[in-house]
Order: C-alpha cells, then sequence, then structure tokens
C-alpha cells in the first residue's frame, strides 16, 4: 500500500509546539555581526508540531493536535491552516501569556535560519499531555518534536497507544530511552550528528566526527539501539533504515523557492502513510516527493500539498 493510496486508515496525533512565523526575507543570510536589508515580511502559521499537524492532514490522515496558545489574541494567526485542513484542533488549550514565535529569514538561494522563543508551549508539559492520555491511547501513530518540555514528550511516549515518530529537532536532552521508544526517529544530517556526540562524545573528536557520512551515523544510531531511523537530507533526499536493511531515497529535482518547513512537510507525510499501513520505506519515499512539493512553494503550511496536488515524480531508491 502506498503512502497516496489509502490514508485515514488510523489517526496520527501531533503533541507539540504552535508558533507565529515572522518570516523576513532576504538575498542572502547574514553572516555574524551583519545588518542586512531586507526585501518583505510576513506573519503565518507555524511551530513544528502544528505544521506537520497539517501536512498528515493534507494527506488524508485523520489528524488530532495537542498543543497550546497564549492568550496575547494571536491564536488567529496560529490556526488557522490547522482548522482548515481538517485538523482536530480540540486538544490545543489557551494559556497564560504569549503565543510562540518563529523568527525565519529566508535567502535567495532558499535557505533559512530559525530562532524559535516558546511562548505557550513550554505549557505543554507532562501534566498537561497526560489530561489527553485517552487520545494518544487510540493513536496509530503519535508525533513528537523538539520544541516542547522534555517532560511532556515523555509523557507522550508514556501514553502513546501507537507507533511513535520523534523528530528530534530541534536536538535537547531528552533520555535516551524516550528517544530509543521512536519507530522511527526522524533527524536531519545535523540533528543525527548532535545526538551521536551526545551519547558518545568520547568516543570521535569533532574532526572525526565531520568525517562520518550520513550512513554511518544511521548505523550508529542503530546500533545504540534506536529501532528504526529515517535521516532527512534536503535535496539529496532521505535514508531509511530498520530491521528489513538500509535505503537511500532520493528527492526529485524540483526548482526551490522556499525550504522552510519542508522536513516538517517530510515528518507529516511519513505519519500520514504509518497510520494509513504503509511500510516504512513506502512512507519515506511518498515523503520525499511531499517534502519536494513544499519547497516550490512559499512559506510553510500553505506550501503543503494535499492527495489531489501532483507530487513530483518519485526518484531512484538505492540499498
Amino acid at each position: 500500500m502506498s503512502g497516496s493510496e489509502s490514508q485515514g486508515a488510523g489517526t496520527v496525533v501531533v503533541v507539540g509546539s504552535i508558533n507565529v512565523d515572522q518570516v523576513v526575507t532576504v538575498d542572502r543570510l547574514p553572516l555574524p555581526g551583519e545588518t542586512l536589508i531586507g526585501s518583505s515580511m510576513t506573519l503565518s502559521p507555524g511551530g513544528k508540531g502544528a505544521n506537520q499537524a497539517v501536512a498528515a492532514a493534507r494527506r488524508g490522515a485523520r489528524t488530532v493536535m495537542i498543543g497550546a496558545v497564549g492568550d496575547d489574541g494571536r491564536a488567529d494567526d496560529a490556526l488557522p491552516h490547522l482548522r482548515s485542513s481538517g485538523v482536530d484542533v480540540s486538544g490545543v488549550d489557551t494559556v497564560p501569556g504569549p503565543t510562540g514565535l518563529a523568527i525565519v529569514s529566508v535567502g535567495g538561494d532558499s535557505e533559512n535560519t530559525i530562532v524559535v522563543v516558546p511562548g505557550a508551549n513550554g505549557a505543554v508539559s507532562a501534566s498537561f499531555v497526560v489530561g489527553h492520555a485517552g487520545a494518544l491511547a487510540d493513536a496509530a501513530v503519535v508525533v513528537l518534536q523538539g520544541e516542547i518540555p522534555v517532560d511532556g514528550i515523555a509523557a507522550a511516549v508514556q501514553h502513546a497507544g501507537g507507533r511513535v515518530v520523534f523528530n528530534l529537532a530541534p536536538v535537547i536532552d531528552v533520555p535516551a530511552d524516550v528517544v530509543k521508544a521512536a519507530d522511527p526517529l526522524v533527524v536531519n544530517e545535523h540533528e543525527g550528528r548532535l545526538l551521536l556526540a551526545a551519547w558518545a562524545a568520547e568516543q570521535l573528536s569533532e574532526a572525526e566526527e565531520a568525517r562520518v557520512d550520513d550512513e554511518s551515523v544511521v548505523a550508529s544510531l542503530r546500533a545504540q539501539g534506536v529501532t528504526s531511523v529515517v535521516m532527512t537530507r534536503g535535496a539529496a533526499g532521505a535514508i531509511v533504515s530498520d530491521a528489513s536493511g538500509t535505503v537511500l531515497v532520493a528527492s526529485p529535482k524540483v526548482a526551490a523557492v522556499d525550504s522552510s518547513g519542508a522536513g516538517d512537510a517530510f515528518v507529516g507525510a511519513l505519519a500520514a502513510g504509518l497510520a494509513a499501513g504503509s511500510s516504512l520505506l513506502e512512507a519515506a519515499q511518498d515523503a520525499v516527493r511531499v517534502g519536494a512539493f513544499s519547497v516550490t512553494g512559499v512559506g510553510t503550511q500553505a506550501s503543503y500539498p494535499t492527495l489531489e496536488d501532483e507530487l513530483p515524480a518519485a526518484a531512484a531508491v538505492t540499498s
């Protein structure tokens, strides 16, 4: 079964961040200490959790969002795509304080830098998550990221009734047993190396770490006890590794406009495929195409495809 053939067979529950993105476009990203003139500024809904929920829902999965917004009046800026995409937002609470904010700079080469101010996302702690234990127990797939408190992540893993997809982004200090509950753990090239360094810093010098290739990083994470790993590599596609083997999934070639949120598009589509019964490799093949589609549009959630959109043609898969 492919990730696009039978969505909605199980529910995806995303526990994570909800932000408002302040996006500034520049000709190139600034150097440290440098001031540049931006060409535009927009406000749009974002947050890794919300992005992934929108991506999953647009690929046909029944999707529930668990998270928090502030009482600063920004909820209307943060939630519109969740609602219009059909995400169940009954698990989104309003808490005192500001809604999460992400300050995004996008360069002319479509690369970006992001600074996140957590705001209300800091309220998604263990006690908050336990209040939604019923939804977690009923989920086919629970999706997590690194933009909420660690005890909230651990509580979600504890109460998850189905498969856990953990996108360790950003890399935060999470107990190893929580990370190893992921199936899969999703990281990019940099995050994979940071996690290995945190787990086995004494084994490699910085120079040695820099020479380790992506497949070796994935293999090392598996050797540390992670059930399955998906490493996203931008335009190079993804590496998928589980008990059946390690496979390189190439990305379709597209004309990139804005790479913001492409990783989240991938994770949401991956979760939707898994909830529909696809294998990890099948779900990743679809997710790579979804990620490629997303970079051809501007922004994050608004650029994510639905089942009606034509995805870029699949590229090669190699073992």
